[in-house]
């Protein structure tokens, strides 16, 4: 990768030049070394993206199309430039306002573990209305208390991806990736038509927990779903369908749960004798990791 030693990139908590990260890469000792993860990398190093004359990449067909370039200039933060040492990573997390992500490795290789969104991952607790996710430990720490108990999970994905392949990060799945060599690699979030409604579902109910837009854009909902009726009218229709369906479903299992399931007129359910505790994991449909 061609260096640019006046450009300042974001690694963590610091901005460097390149060649200060370049260096730091190559003597670093850490047991969780800082993880370049720069979002202006395109506009600093004045790259074209997308299928034009001279561009640096686009993005990969096979992921369609990506919903969230209706809102322009206004979209939140959604393609990073990766770049770290051996033992770099990320921890156990979710991507930004419920969008799916491809991650294409350049150079090197990365370990990724992945588990779908109602699973319980061992060593990651998540508030009740999860908006935080704790894991008090480093990724190091993480894989010698649970990296075994987790892999015994049937819920659990996981594999290595090397130079010129690329992962598809489903909406809503937790995972870790740490780089077991050192390396380069592109990630970008997107919306895909399958998951348009988790993402209305996230805008609409979760507004505390958005990321990544400016702060001149007050309501992010409102304004996709501007840009939805203006050009998708009927992909719109269909995701607040199944936002209505699934708000049907999580209060006929309340019902049932309580004891007021009405469905059937012959037989009323019976209501529990005695007092009790329950967690429900209303999450939307798993997806499967191409």
């Amino acid at each position: 990768m061609k260096q640019h030693p006046d450009v300042t990139f974001r690694a963590e908590a610091v901005d460097w030049n390149f060649s200060t990260y370049c260096q730091y890469m190559s003597n670093n000792h850490d047991e969780s070394p800082l993880y370049l993860f720069d979002k202006k990398f395109a506009e600093k190093m004045n790259l074209k993206i997308g299928k034009e004359e001279g561009a640096a990449y686009w993005n990969p067909d096979c992921f369609g199309s990506d919903l969230f370039e209706l809102l322009g200039s206004d979209r939140p933060a959604h393609r990073w430039l990766i770049i770290g040492p051996e033992r770099s990573g990320s921890t156990f997390h979710k991507d930004p306002n419920a969008t799916s992500a491809w991650n294409a490795v350049i150079q090197g290789a990365k370990y990724w573990i992945m588990f779908p969104p109602s699973a319980s991952v061992p060593g990651v607790y998540v508030s009740e209305d999860n908006s935080e996710v704790t894991s008090p430990l480093s990724i190091a720490e993480w894989l010698l208390e649970f990296h075994a108990e987790a892999r015994r999970l049937p819920e659990c994905r996981e594999g290595i991806c090397r130079a010129g392949e690329i992962l598809h990060v489903p909406s809503g799945w937790w995972h870790l990736v740490v780089n077991i060599e050192a390396g380069i690699a592109l990630t970008q979030n997107f919306v895909p038509k399958s998951h348009l409604a988790d993402v209305l579902s996230f805008l609409r109910d979760r507004s505390d927990q958005i990321s990544g837009f400016k702060k001149e854009v007050e309501d992010p909902y409102s304004l996709f779903v501007e840009g939805l009726k203006e050009k998708f009218p009927d992909l719109l229709e269909q995701g607040l369908q199944q936002l209505k369906e699934r708000q049907a479903q999580k209060k006929r299992r309340w019902d049932v749960a309580v004891g007021h399931d009405d469905t059937t007129e012959d037989e009323p359910a019976k209501k529990s004798s005695g007092g009790f505790s329950f967690g429900f994991g209303f999450d939307d449909e798993e997806d499967e990791i191409p």
